[in-house]
């Protein structure tokens, strides 16, 4: 197995994130030198512009109201990091990233630009109509990624020492 240097870490900010995102993290820290990039994307229905296409908001992301979107996440990132993952904040190489589109088009399209080693993401668990209706992210990234995915199921991880 290839040396890992760099880990893809998408989070939608949601308590059931959080497996996904230690886990990537945990990975990191044991990785010498590996940086893990945990890494948010804003649906274009979270925009000021929700009827918009993607296309549309990413040549405007000058405007005041995209920039203040983009802010504000990358707030909400930080603090979501700072407050569940300040252990690891010390030993592990981590990066921090928001961006505004299709979900897994937007992970996949990032681990290309980044040349992740892997991703390593949540499984949320949807089943039935939701899940034929709206799909999993989690699922088409695992379809068309370049690189390995972790997926870690969407229940509590329970350390070694709890076991």
């Amino acid at each position: 197995m290839d040396e890992i240097k760099k880990i893809l870490a998408p989070a939608d900010l949601s308590s059931l994130a959080k497996a996904g995102v230690a886990y990537a993290l945990k990975i990191g820290a044991s990785s010498q030198d590996a940086e893990v990039i945990i890494y948010n994307v804003i649906t274009v229905e979270e925009t000021p512009f929700p009827h918009a296409v993607g296309e549309w908001v990413d040549s405007h992301l000058t405007l005041p109201k995209v920039k203040k979107t983009l802010a504000e996440r990358q707030k909400q990132l930080a603090t979501f990091v700072a407050e569940n993952f300040a252990e690891f904040l010390a030993r592990t190489r981590i990066r921090q990233d928001v961006e505004i589109g299709v979900p897994y088009k937007k992970i996949l399209e990032k681990a290309a630009r980044e040349r992740a080693d892997m991703i390593v993401m949540c499984s949320h668990g949807r089943t039935g109509l939701l899940h034929m209706l709206i799909g999993s992210v989690t699922e088409q990234v695992v379809r068309r990624a370049l690189c390995p995915v972790l997926t870690v199921p969407a229940r509590e991880l329970k350390t070694p020492e709890q076991s």
